[in-house]
């Protein structure tokens, strides 16, 4: 025996990473297909969604249109064995299936682990944080600060000029002994 289910749910919470994930509520659309089998209920088909997080480069809002195939074996109690102790196995309670632990594996493992809002995204500027997108020429003067203690010393980009080089050991010093 075999059905097709069609559906639209509210998200689970946590339905994805820190980074981006399906927002808790929001539409879940499943085109599911259950079939009756030996050793239980097969349950296969597509889960669409739309995901929403942050690009690690810039932290703008990304959408990613989520479209995940979904296969999962729900077995009947009374199938189980003593030797089979598998943690992962789904089972049916009361002749109900809990989709969303299988929701979760199918969807979480489809999202991108480090989401951007294009490939080409320049980020932002590591000494102000100016998003580099919209201005492409943006720099900082960077000064090295092995060379900050000698800024002192020059003036307008122009080393001081005294009355002349000082030199120890000249002919002027006299020397005791």
């Amino acid at each position: 025996m075999m059905r097709k289910v069609k559906r639209t749910v509210p998200a689970p919470a946590e339905l994805g990473t820190e980074v981006i994930g399906v927002p808790e509520g929001s539409d879940v659309e499943l085109d599911l297909r259950l079939e009756a089998v030996m050793e239980g209920v097969l349950v296969s088909g597509t889960v669409s969604a739309t995901a929403v997080g942050e690009c690690i480069r810039c932290l703008d809002e990304v959408r990613l249109e989520l479209e995940v195939r979904i296969g999962e074996l729900y077995s009947y109690p009374e199938n189980r064995v003593a030797e089979d102790q598998d943690e992962d196995r789904q089972e049916l309670e009361d002749e109900m299936i809990d989709l969303e632990p299988g929701l979760r594996d199918a969807v979480v493992s489809e999202l991108p682990f480090q989401p951007v809002c294009r490939e080409d995204c320049p980020g932002l500027c590591s000494e102000c944080g100016a998003r580099l997108a919209d201005d492409p020429g943006h720099s900082h003067e960077v000064t090295d600060p092995r060379w900050s203690a000698l800024q002192g010393i020059l003036t307008d980009g122009m080393p001081q000029e005294d009355s002349g080089p000082s030199t120890v050991g000249g002919p002027d010093e006299t020397k005791e002994s």
